[in-house]
């Protein structure tokens, strides 16, 4: 079979199965994905945001109230959905569960859904010269909680909540990466080593942090977003957070 055409957009994969226990029924038996704000969920804002970027396939990885997902999605043409029947493991089962799309041939942009962010993040990412990307913000809150993305001369050398690669500085990862049609195949091939042996229960950063690690400097680059809008989800005083933001999205 001839490989795709690079010119191929992106397929976005947007991991959206968990439960969001943390948020002690701020947004009450919906997903994460669903949470409202604004009059939109999380998940037609990315949906949006990814078209105004030029993505128009995405694949969702549902688990919990999957039914109220597909609800939400309907019958959009260029939407579909991945359940995971294990979305209380690991979210790495969940990163496991989308491998077709990751080794489908063509770039993917690999999306948390609990978060809110600028349409400009996408776009940064998307149109980034980077072809494997991360975004990284500077303004970081302490402790465990953010994942850091670490750089020392420029570089990514760490990728973790708690990072041990010695570092010149470090911002917080948004949780939304761009990789090329062959990184995107190896992450689906970690994933599914992680699966294997029995490491289900870890997250899905973890393949990819080793990713970024065992690749030749510079395989991976960031985009600075520092100063656009965004926050995750994971605690009810952060839908208080992104209610507030809300005024500062570019529209």
């Amino acid at each position: 079979m001839p490989a795709p055409p690079l010119s191929l957009p992106p397929h976005a994969l947007i991991l959206a199965a968990g439960v969001g226990r943390r948020l002690d029924g701020a947004q009450g038996s919906r997903p994460k994905a669903l949470l409202s704000l604004g009059g939109r969920s999380l998940l037609a804002r990315h949906i949006a945001n990814l078209r105004a970027a030029g993505v128009e396939q995405v694949t969702v990885v549902v688990g919990y109230e999957a039914d109220q997902v597909r609800a939400e999605v309907g019958a959009d043409p260029h939407v579909r959905l991945l359940l995971n029947p294990d979305h209380r493991e690991g979210s790495v089962v969940s990163l496991w569960t989308g491998r077709d799309v990751l080794r489908a041939g063509r770039p993917v942009v690999l999306m948390d859904a609990d978060v809110l962010c600028d349409a400009r993040l996408l776009a940064r990412l998307v149109g980034s010269e980077h072809p494997n990307c991360l975004l990284l913000d500077r303004e970081i809150e302490p402790g465990d909680e953010p994942v850091k993305l670490c750089i020392a001369a420029g570089r990514i050398v760490d990728f973790h909540k708690r990072p041990r690669a010695e570092h010149d500085w470090h911002g917080e990862s948004v949780g939304f990466f761009r990789f090329t049609p062959a990184a995107a195949g190896e992450l689906a091939d970690r994933a599914g080593d992680y699966v294997a042996t029995g490491r289900r229960s870890m997250e899905y950063e973890e393949p990819i942090r080793d990713m970024i690690q065992s690749s030749p400097p510079d395989t991976f680059g960031f985009e600075d977003i520092s100063g656009l809008p965004w926050t995750e989800i994971d605690f009810p005083e952060d839908v208080e957070k992104a209610s507030a933001l809300l005024p500062r999205l570019a529209s």
